[in-house]
């Protein structure tokens, strides 16, 4: 008789081991996905949040004061970006955001890399950049960070007419 019940504990420990291990690789994976979450999450509203203020510029450095009906009157594609002397603080248009970047750490927000690209893109069909000027403007903000499997990218179509 001791024999049985001596296998029947030695068997009950080992489903109990295995039970444990299950539950405790259940708690860690969710607690993963939790993190990972938290991560995609914060690069999605950091990106949202460079949109939000290249929404509130002007379309052109030649709109800032005029609209204008001509496309040929805006910035060549050659020359997208912001000038020497500009600063974040004095970005006036959307193509002054071309080639900027911004490193972002804070208790939240640690090891986020953001970046901008402003492209003109076709009136026809926004997914093709053009090399000439055209009253659409497409800016792609793409966050990444050595805790993303993939970057973010969030874009958006800017248009003047």
């Amino acid at each position: 008789m001791n024999n049985i019940q001596s296998m029947l504990t030695i068997g009950s420990m080992v489903i109990l081991s295995f039970a444990s291990l299950n539950f405790n690789s259940s708690v860690l994976q969710s607690s993963t996905v939790d993190t990972e979450n938290t991560v995609i999450l914060t690069a999605f509203s950091l990106a949202d949040d460079m949109l939000e203020i290249i929404k509130q510029k002007s379309f052109d450095a030649a709109t800032v004061d005029f609209p204008t009906t001509n496309p040929n009157d805006l910035t060549p594609a050659s020359g997208l970006g912001h000038n020497q002397y500009e600063t974040f603080e004095t970005f006036n248009d959307i193509d002054d955001f071309n080639g900027y970047t911004k490193y972002i750490t804070a208790p939240h927000a640690e090891d986020y890399f953001v970046s901008c690209r402003v492209q003109y893109v076709d009136k026809d069909n926004q997914d093709k950049a053009v090399s000439y000027q055209t009253f659409y403007k497409r800016a792609t903000i793409t966050v990444t960070s050595p805790y993303l499997h993939t970057p973010v990218q969030v874009s958006y179509i800017f248009t003047l007419k």
